[in-house]
């Protein structure tokens, strides 16, 4: 994949979404979608790109935005969303449901030209439609290549149905350790005592640490999956305010902090359908949720009950849960360090948590394969009883 077309590709992306970031559908698919698929090398004006494409579904028929085709077969399936909305489980199932009806077409692309969802057909697991990767902008500009997994030639070639598979047995194998952490752990330390008798360790802690660092090569090994920039398309990232002190003691920090102190999840008061909005921040955005309790600076949209906050970087987990009070505008939300020191854009707001409500996890949930670019809304009772981020969304 070209890097300078993919950057190219990218920056004149951002420049519209700019200009028109309530871009409807149809300017969606014409400004945003149909430059991404000619940048894969899908020709729009030949018979390999159909658009409209029919899809059989029970006694009627439906249509996908898009068909990619290799002679006669469609192969991917595309379908867009308006810019100015948010790409949803419903939506990720309508296209898994579209996939279903045709054999040959193995994959399929969810975007709303900020946001993409690649999903493929694990023929492993009966053939059931997978997520593979999600990524952003803001991805793409960081690590062009993941592009070259839904290329024409690598469609064409096979290498793209490979990668597939290689990132399907990782998940599995990821999926199957964290669910089964105890009994692996185990038979792990039951095989090194058979094998060396008593030794001077807890041959259960070994093994466990054993089993997790595991995971975390797997995960690493996986191909595709960028979270260089966990933040979404119209969410500014809380960077540390320019008159921080590089090196101010942390008891300093302490002191500023709001958290009200640990829980384990299993004691989070509330209704079980209760609505969860988990939003994506890096490390550096911690310090602003700290000192004020409180999240921004970002378009909201549907109400919800309660915020959870996705911390990329070397853990990735979902680490930090509160109680919403109210969403303000920037302005009316009494920001520790005041707005000065902060990139607000048009529309976006601050989001208040209820007092006494903001906690750090005590069991935090790992990501596995599926992450938050922008706000993803689960329940209560998922973020509960959740082993790791696949079981929320």
């Amino acid at each position: 994949m070209n890097t300078d077309e993919v950057a190219e590709y990218v920056e004149q992306s951002q420049q519209l979404l700019e200009a028109s970031p309530q871009m409807n559908e149809q300017n969606t698919k014409v400004r945003l979608v149909q430059p991404l698929l000619e940048l894969l090398g899908w020709d729009l004006y030949s018979t390999e790109v159909d658009l409209e494409y029919t899809v059989p579904m029970g006694s009627g028929s439906t249509y996908v935005d898009y068909a990619l085709l290799v002679g006669d077969s469609p192969v991917v399936f595309v379908e867009a969303k308006a810019a100015n909305s948010t790409l949803s489980s419903k939506h990720v199932e309508q296209l898994q449901s579209y996939m279903r009806q045709e054999l040959d077409v193995d994959w399929g692309i969810l975007t709303n030209g900020t946001e993409f969802e690649v999903l493929a057909k694990d023929h492993s697991s009966n053939g059931a439609e997978v997520s593979v990767v999600q990524f952003n902008l803001d991805d793409l500009a960081g690590n062009p290549s993941v592009l070259e997994l839904l290329s024409k030639e690598a469609i064409r070639s096979g290498k793209a149905g490979e990668i597939a598979a290689q990132v399907a047995q990782t998940n599995e194998a990821i999926r199957y350790l964290n669910r089964n952490e105890d009994e692996v752990t185990e038979r792990v330390s039951d095989a090194v005592e058979n094998e060396l008798g008593t030794v001077p360790l807890d041959l259960n802690e070994q093994a466990r640490e054993f089993v997790q660092r595991l995971v975390s090569a797997l995960r690493d090994q996986r191909q595709f999956v960028n979270e260089a920039s966990a933040t979404g398309t119209g969410e500014s990232p809380v960077d540390p305010p320019a008159e921080t002190e590089p090196n101010e003691d942390e008891s300093q920090q302490s002191q500023r902090s709001k958290l009200v102190g640990t829980v384990p999840r299993a004691a989070l008061e509330g209704d079980e359908d209760a609505t969860v909005a988990v939003y994506p921040t890096q490390e550096s955005g911690l310090e602003f949720l700290r000192e004020n309790a409180a999240w921004g600076f970002v378009r909201v949209g549907r109400e919800f009950d309660y915020i959870a906050m996705y911390v990329s970087g070397a853990n990735r987990e979902i680490r930090f849960f509160a109680e919403v009070d109210d969403i303000v505008e920037p302005h009316e939300a009494d920001i520790e360090r005041g707005l000065d020191n902060y990139d607000v854009g048009a529309g976006e707001k601050v989001i208040r948590f209820e007092r006494e409500s903001f906690y750090e996890l005590e069991d935090p949930i790992p990501f596995e394969s599926k992450y938050p670019q922008s706000r993803r809304d689960t329940t209560l009772g998922k973020l509960r009883a959740a082993e790791t981020t696949d079981d929320l969304f």
